[in-house]
């Protein structure tokens, strides 16, 4: 598809800032979000852009994004996925693994699911966490002090989570609580 033509919400990649979503569309500029650096850059229309999937565009005459329609479209492909989502790897010894719960009377059914279906919910329970933490960072009306209130509740989700650091392929995706060193 023509580069110089894609509507607001159409994702594309870019050879350095990695993969985004337009969200305006100018006469010889989008603004584009980019997630890796959770920012919106102007970049030109004749650009070679790879595009990911592609919205159709207006005449170009400038169509601009309210703040409602930016957070749908980014609200929609964060749900989709888009396979902007970092790629955590479960620890190989747990690969083909299940995780059984066994209720305590024998009358009752136990429950058994792989242990890559509970990974995966546990790093879109972290990834949520994240992207709550930036909206208390990026917010217009609460004061640092509220900011700094909110945030201890996700560092103590976070220190509360650790237990299953122990899935985790790489110690640098694990979850990591607040610290008792100053």
């Amino acid at each position: 598809m023509d580069t110089e033509n894609l509507g607001i919400g159409s994702r594309v990649e870019h050879p350095l800032l990695g993969k985004g979503v337009v969200v305006e569309a100018g006469s010889e500029f989008y603004k584009i979000w980019f997630k890796s650096s959770n920012t919106v850059k102007n970049i030109a229309k004749n650009f070679d852009l790879k595009v990911i999937s592609a919205t159709e565009g207006g005449d170009g005459g400038g169509d601009v994004a309210s703040m409602a329609d930016l957070e749908m479209v980014i609200n929609n492909i964060l749900d989709q996925r888009a396979d902007l989502n970092e790629r955590v790897e479960l620890g190989g010894k747990w690969d083909g693994g299940t995780i059984i719960l066994k209720p305590a009377s024998d009358d009752l059914q136990s429950k058994e699911f792989t242990i890559e279906s509970f990974f995966h919910k546990i790093v879109m329970v972290r990834d949520r966490l994240r992207v709550l933490e930036q909206n208390i960072n990026s917010h217009k009306v609460l004061t640092d002090e509220e900011k700094v209130h909110m945030q201890q509740y996700i560092t103590r989700a976070y220190g509360s989570l650790t237990t299953f650091n122990v899935l985790f392929k790489n110690s640098f995706e694990q979850f990591k609580g607040s610290s008792s060193k100053g």
